[in-house]
């Protein structure tokens, strides 16, 4: 199937100039239509889902990965509040970030406008197939999607049912692009479409974003893992540092804004380490701890420095214990991933030398690391958090889905006046 994904890529980019075209109105008009597509088709979707469940069941698909490919009804229904929340968004496309007028008189603008045709690379979350649409519709950019095998008949029921929504507005279905094949072949073959596909997005694990990032001439955006730390300073209140901790690790430990590891300022540490660990492990957690940790809570395990490293996806909490702030903020950037960290503390001066000196893409002061997530940020259904220092850093709403250009208005200004000069 030499050209498949080319000859998609193609359509596709011909289809992002139909949905660049659109006004404001009308491409909220194409995701409310498509909200009531996917609800419609919530029957066809839970069905095709079941269908990958139990395939994914004799695989032998457990864990996170498992969870991510889950669909039931109130997960349909999230999706479907999530395209129409995005559909409400403020449209960043024609927006002016900047004008001046020079003294020339000419009107100097920056304006945003779509990126184009942007392709999404994912696993097994098909919630990814509606919100990457929605929301690379909704800033005037068609879409190039390419989910994972697992999740293969839930991608085809979701993105029939959004180009039912296209054709009901007399838009190309192909400004939703579904690579239906998922041969390793085609992922690399959209990788080289240099003059076709604007920007590549990665979403799911650290293997698939290597692959992508090592292999792509075209644009990436990507994040690696969420090594996420909640330090816990020596000023913290201790029932707030407990409720960011078991928020943080156990509310939903498969995502990637889930806490990996917890650093406990030693002044704090023998009065509030040992009741906070038996917390957490009441409820679940495993710990794994350095040799002072231990000797607080005998019950944790040994943690070696591969465990400070790790995102593990799951319950296990790697523990230390440190004498200072600035301590703390060499752990993480030993071994951080620039996803997001939390401190507790009731200082103000902590909280600032903390936001200061950490380069992450959220920081949160006395809050959960859970709430790094376009949706609770504001943003609507994100497309991904971005820990790649480009356009756009941390959660990728709308307005990371445009970028600015110039608009110069005159009226016949020149540069050198004497060469334009009329003879």
């Amino acid at each position: 199937m030499t050209g498949y994904v080319r000859n998609l890529a193609t359509r596709a980019r011909d289809a992002a100039g139909r949905i660049a075209a659109l006004d404001s109105g009308q491409r909220a008009a194409l995701l409310t239509s498509m909200a009531d597509a996917v609800a419609a088709g919530s029957g066809e979707i839970l069905a095709a889902n079941a269908a990958d469940m139990a395939r994914a069941h004799e695989a032998g698909t457990a864990g996170a990965m498992l969870d991510r490919l889950r669909l039931d009804q109130e997960r349909v229904d999230a999706i479907v509040a999530a395209i129409r929340e995005i559909a409400a968004l403020p449209d960043p496309v024609g927006q002016v970030t900047r004008s001046e007028v020079h003294a020339n008189g000419m009107t100097v603008e920056k304006v945003r406008i779509p990126l184009g045709l942007i392709a999404m690379i994912y696993e097994a979350r098909p919630n990814v197939t509606a919100d990457a649409a929605a929301l690379c519709l909704r800033a005037g950019n068609a879409v190039l999607l390419r989910g994972g095998s697992e999740a293969r008949e839930s991608n085809v029921a979701i993105a029939a049912c959004l180009h039912r929504a296209l054709r009901e507005h007399g838009l190309p279905a192909e400004a939703v692009a579904l690579v239906e094949d998922p041969a390793r072949e085609h992922v690399l073959e959209l990788l080289q479409l240099t003059e076709l596909v604007d920007l590549a997005i990665p979403r799911g694990g650290e293997r698939l974003i290597r692959f992508v990032a090592e292999n792509a001439r075209v644009p990436v955006i990507k994040h690696y893992k969420g090594v996420c730390h909640l330090y816990v300073d020596r000023a913290a209140d201790p029932a707030l540092a407990l409720q960011l901790a078991i928020d943080g690790k156990l509310s939903r430990p498969g995502v990637c804004n889930a806490l990996e590891t917890m650093l406990v300022h030693a002044g704090i540490a023998e009065s509030w380490l040992p009741d906070a660990l038996t917390r957490l492990q009441e409820r679940g957690a495993e710990i794994r701890g350095c040799e002072r940790t231990r000797a607080l809570f005998p019950e944790a395990q040994e943690a070696t420095e591969e465990d400070y490293a790790a995102e593990y996806l799951s319950p296990i909490l790697a523990v230390r214990v440190v004498d200072s702030i600035d301590e703390a903020i060499a752990h993480i950037r030993r071994h951080g991933s620039d996803h997001t960290e939390v401190i507790a503390t009731a200082e103000q001066a902590a909280a600032e030398r903390f936001v200061r000196a950490i380069r992450s893409s959220a920081v949160m002061v006395n809050a959960s690391s859970r709430f790094n997530d376009g949706g609770s940020l504001g943003l609507g259904a994100e497309i991904g958090i971005s820990t790649t220092r480009l356009h756009a850093y941390g959660p990728m709403g709308l307005e990371s889905l445009t970028i600015e250009r110039y608009v110069v208005r005159g009226d016949g200004q020149v540069r050198h006046p004497e060469s334009a000069a009329a003879d």
